[in-house]
């Protein structure tokens, strides 16, 4: 009988948080298999509040990458204030989008839930 604890992408993540699994390149960027991040969040809002906490994410890994919610593939719909990881106009980075999400009206809105898992996944080749 083994008494071995499963890996920590296995277990769920804490309240008020989703895990997002990284694959391939976006784990070689980012150093990490696996990152929490504060739910709930518009889908619209994932690419904005990984290039605040990664810098250079989106334009190296994420152009090309596929997505996935709870294991199903999902398109991820560029908000159109969509800075890239720049500053807006008030000198606030956009990984801010969290914290506005009950200020959005949440009508045919996306939103990353509690407990969901998100899978960045790079393009792969076969040969």
């Amino acid at each position: 009988m083994s008494t071995a604890r499963p890996p920590a992408a296995a277990a769920a993540p804490p309240p008020g948080h989703f895990r997002i699994l990284y694959f391939a390149t976006a784990s070689s960027y980012t150093k990490k298999q696996s990152d929490l991040f504060t739910a709930p969040l518009p889908l619209s809002h994932l690419f904005d509040v990984l290039e605040g906490r990664y810098p250079g994410i989106r334009r190296r890994v994420l152009s090309s990458c596929a997505v996935t919610l709870n294991l199903e593939y999902t398109d991820v719909e560029m908000r159109d204030d969509a800075h890239g990881g720049h500053d807006d106009d008030d000198g606030h980075r956009p990984e801010r989008a969290a914290a506005t999400v009950a200020a959005q009206d949440t009508k045919d809105v996306v939103l990353i839930q509690e407990g969901d898992e998100v899978a960045i996944i790079p393009p792969v080749s076969s040969g």
